[in-house]
């Protein structure tokens, strides 16, 4: 005889199963996946634009003899600052204060020759008419005007020779920094040689020199044709020193650039910056960042956003409870943020928590979120519940009379 008993194993969700097959199905359904979100608002956004950059020494010179002769002396030490005037070389000046004499002893005798012909000159233009012809009188103004000539002449060789007495001491041009010297004492040297004998390098204040590819110059000027972008009364900028530290001073622009590189594509800006403590060196490698003024755009934290191979940058928005994917336009960055100029609009829920298996149309919650000070996500606390009245309650019981 069958057996139409039921096993005992089968269970009350086999019977319920069995009852109503809807029942369980709704049961395994997942809930909504919460996502964090910020509300995005169009706001001011510093138009800042990062550009490497490399120091150039505001001024450097090669020292060089104007006179030739012997190393005597070498007169700084290597490596200190110098100022402008200060000695660097002595050359030997025997032969120079020689020329000095000679030069001074010819000024002298043509001095003499001047006075000479100015009485002779004057004896005869006295005399003219009464014994001295004009012809006389000619011939002596004639001697007066060469004897003037060789006056200024040997003036002029004297002022030569002391100078080039002078030159014997080879002085810094400029204000800077000294190299070690590229001659020693005995050496002999000639004027104008191609040799330096030192060089000399001012470091404060030192120029950046940064480049600006030139088809984000052309976007700058697109975003001040359009209205987008509110350039700053003057351009100024900060450096990143090689080691990711932020150089404290702030460089004023120097010249702009008016040529693109053929081979970088790029334009030259130079910026100049107080150097103090020597910390920038000329060559040294750094990153700038410009200022260029303000703009009104939207900003889309770097974290909450990607860029594929291709270039394109995404983010995921809620919409009507659903997960939506939006494609970007970005300008730049601030502070760890895209400036997006198209792709989001003021008011839209911005993904940046939960982004992990995240589909077009998936239905989420949003959960209400913020940043901190290190632009880490964090879940934006309730306003706590006012306190309760700390005011002891009425006493029920009958108060005394008072007599």
């Amino acid at each position: 005889m069958p057996d139409f008993r039921i096993p005992v194993r089968l269970g009350l969700a086999g019977l319920l199963a069995m009852a109503s097959p809807g029942l369980t199905q709704e049961a395994g359904q997942m809930p909504p996946r919460q996502v964090g979100v910020v509300e995005l608002q169009l706001q001011d956004v510093p138009r800042v634009v990062t550009l490497p950059g490399r120091a150039v020494a505001g001024a450097e010179a090669a020292i060089r003899p104007r006179v030739g002769g012997i190393i005597t002396d070498i007169l700084y030490d290597a490596g200190r600052a110098v100022k402008q005037g200060d000695p660097m070389f002595r050359i030997d000046p025997i032969v120079y204060e020689a020329n000095l004499s000679g030069a001074e002893a010819e000024v002298a005798s043509a001095r003499a020759g001047v006075t000479q012909a100015q009485s002779a000159y004057q004896r005869t233009e006295q005399l003219q008419g009464s014994g001295t012809s004009v012809a006389q009188v000619e011939t002596a103004r004639a001697t007066l005007e060469q004897a003037q000539a060789s006056l200024q002449a040997a003036e002029a060789a004297l002022k030569l020779a002391q100078s080039e007495l002078d030159w014997t001491t080879v002085a810094s041009p400029i204000d800077g920094r000294t190299s070690v010297a590229a001659v020693s004492v005995g050496d002999l040297v000639t004027a104008n040689q191609a040799e330096a004998l030192a060089t000399v390098t001012r470091l404060d204040p030192i120029d950046v020199d940064m480049y600006e590819p030139a088809v984000r110059m052309l976007s700058v000027f697109n975003d001040i044709t359009e209205g987008r972008l509110q350039m700053a009364d003057s351009l100024r900028a900060t450096l990143t020193l090689e080691t990711g530290e932020t150089y404290q001073a702030t460089g004023e622009l120097l010249a702009p650039g008016f040529n693109v590189s053929t081979s970088t594509g790029a334009i030259d800006t130079r910026f100049r910056f107080e150097n103090p403590q020597n910390i920038l060196l000329p060559g040294m490698f750094l990153r700038g960042q410009v200022d260029l003024g303000t703009m009104r755009a939207v900003l889309v934290s770097q974290s909450a956003a990607t860029r594929d191979r291709t270039g394109r940058l995404t983010a995921w928005v809620v919409r009507d409870g659903k997960a939506e994917q939006r494609q970007l336009t970005d300008d730049g960055t601030w502070e760890h943020h895209w400036i997006v100029t198209d792709g989001v609009e003021p008011g839209d829920l911005l993904v940046v928590d939960g982004l992990t298996g995240l589909s077009e149309g998936m239905e989420v919650t949003t959960v209400p979120v913020g940043f901190d000070d290190k632009g880490v996500v964090r879940e934006e606390q309730a306003e706590a519940d006012p306190p309760a009245d700390d005011d002891p309650a009425p006493d029920s019981g009958d108060t005394p009379a008072a007599e």
